[in-house]
């Protein structure tokens, strides 16, 4: 059996691939960063390189 060690971010419009380790775990879905796991108070963004999610 194969353990997934990376998802894509739980947020619809981000584009950032998490591993689980690093995750941020909310209503147990897995988010690159607070601002995604937040739904991006104040319309920030992850702050990851190439991606504009809730842009």
């Amino acid at each position: 059996m194969t353990t997934a060690t990376q998802m894509k971010c739980a947020c619809p419009s981000c584009l950032c691939v998490v591993n689980l380790s690093d995750a941020i775990e909310k209503d147990a879905k897995q988010y690159c960063s607070t601002a995604c796991a937040d739904g991006h108070p104040n319309g920030s963004g992850c702050g990851h390189t190439g991606c504009e999610c809730n842009k």
